[in-house]
């Protein structure tokens, strides 16, 4: 037994192996010290000595596009304002990567059937498709749009009430029906009526946006027959919450359009429930309330597109004839606008652009071009002063290298001579 016991035996060690970590600790002593002899390696400094020095503003150019500020950002990707440097018009550009498409179920499907049919369709109140592009090295899509101020959905979360005056929700509500009556005549179904993909132009003419999911009926089908459905829950009809594998594709757009009718009269919604199982069970009974607030013409009118069984909703037509829709409703106070976005209150929200265009046309030959993230960079100190200020500044050329472009254009001419 005696053989088979292990015994520890100490492992020859060179002569001078355990010196190696003991040798550098002291050089590592001066971090816990406060001597001022120190190197400058760490300096402990107070937040309030930190001046953050403003970042200049790169211009990007995508074509003959000249993009400014974020205006939005969604599961596809970005919405950034632009500028037509050639017609010097305002546009909204719409980037899509391939990467992110592919993470979203059929992401990519539902971006191609938005492009083909924005392509062919040119309606005052569905949004323009003005240009597509497409970066094959960067794998990224750019649809160039017409230019909103915003959505419907924000306008109605600004307000307190979280509704609309009755002369306001009447204007957006009609604008909505004609473009839903020029969709339905060209054979599209939305399927995704709701305020946050109806955007408003400076002008409060109402656009129909996001046809990622709308279906295009074919020209010799009998009827409006849909098959899938990927819309928001809360706007969804009976037949589509009960998992009907065929329902009139129209009528959808017509039930939906109700729900945003109640919400823009009510801020409430006909339909709630803590999950979306709950949800889906409460649309399906069909049985909802109208506030007493409501008045009878109103509520003939939303009872008419919130019925149970979709041959018994009205029709687009049966809609503009109806007697709320066709009245002319007195204007009230407490209309709802646009907020401004910062301090300056610019509820129109003027062009972005400008110190792009500054950094395109006017910068110095030898500004650097810096990423579009935010780039913090190293402290520095000026020892000569009393108190030492940390100033977090752009990367010195020293610290990174950063390529230097020439500037050029038609207004090249304002550079500092």
């Amino acid at each position: 037994m005696a053989e088979n016991v292990l015994v520890p035996q100490a492992i020859p060690l060179a002569p001078d192996e355990y010196n190696v970590v003991s040798d550098h600790i002291g050089e590592l002593a001066f971090i816990n010290d406060d001597g001022d002899d120190l190197p400058n390696f760490f300096r402990r400094v107070d937040s309030q000595e930190i001046v953050y020095q403003p970042r200049r503003r790169k211009a990007k150019l995508v074509g003959k596009y000249l993009f400014g500020d974020v205006l939005g950002e969604g599961s596809y990707g970005k919405v950034k304002e632009a500028l037509d440097t050639e017609t010097l018009q305002r546009r909204a550009v719409k980037i899509v990567k391939k990467r992110t498409l592919r993470k979203i179920p059929n992401g990519e499907l539902n971006v191609q059937r938005e492009i083909q049919l924005l392509k062919r369709l040119r309606h005052k109140h569905v949004i323009k498709l003005v240009d597509f592009i497409y970066n094959e090295e960067k794998q990224k899509k750019y649809m160039v749009m017409e230019y909103c101020v915003g959505e419907l959905q924000e306008l109605l979360e600004s307000t307190p009430e979280k509704k609309f005056p009755i002369f306001q929700a009447h204007c957006y509500f009609s604008q909505l029906i004609d473009g839903l009556e020029y969709l339905h005549s060209h054979g599209v179904v939305h399927k995704d009526i709701k305020p946050g993909n109806l955007l408003l132009s400076r002008e409060e003419i109402l656009k129909i946006t996001d046809l990622g999911v709308a279906e295009a009926i074919d020209w010799f089908d009998s009827g409006d027959e849909c098959h899938t459905s990927q819309g928001s829950p809360a706007f969804q009809p009976p037949e589509i919450a009960n998992g009907q594998e065929m329902f009139t594709g129209f009528k959808v757009d017509v039930w939906s359009s109700g729900v945003t009718l109640y919400n823009m009269a009510t801020a409430l919604y006909p339909f709630e429930g803590d999950n979306i199982y709950k949800l889906f069970e409460n649309i399906g009974k069909g049985k909802y309330t109208i506030p007493d607030s409501v008045d009878d013409k109103l509520r003939s009118l939303l009872e008419g597109m919130l019925q149970y069984k979709a041959e018994d909703r009205l029709t687009i037509q049966q809609i503009k004839h109806h007697d709320w829709v066709r009245r002319k409703h007195p204007t009230t106070p407490g209309k709802v606008k646009f907020k401004s976005l910062g301090d300056d209150g610019d509820t129109l929200r003027s062009l972005s652009i400008i110190p792009y265009l500054e950094d395109l046309h006017c910068s110095d030959q030898s500004d650097e071009e810096y990423d579009d993230e935010q780039i913090f960079s190293e402290p520095h100190y000026n020892n000569s002063s009393k108190n030492n200020k940390a100033v977090v500044s752009e990367p010195s050329t020293d610290v990174k290298q950063k390529k230097k472009k020439h500037k050029g254009g038609l207004l090249s001419s304002c550079k500092q001579s």
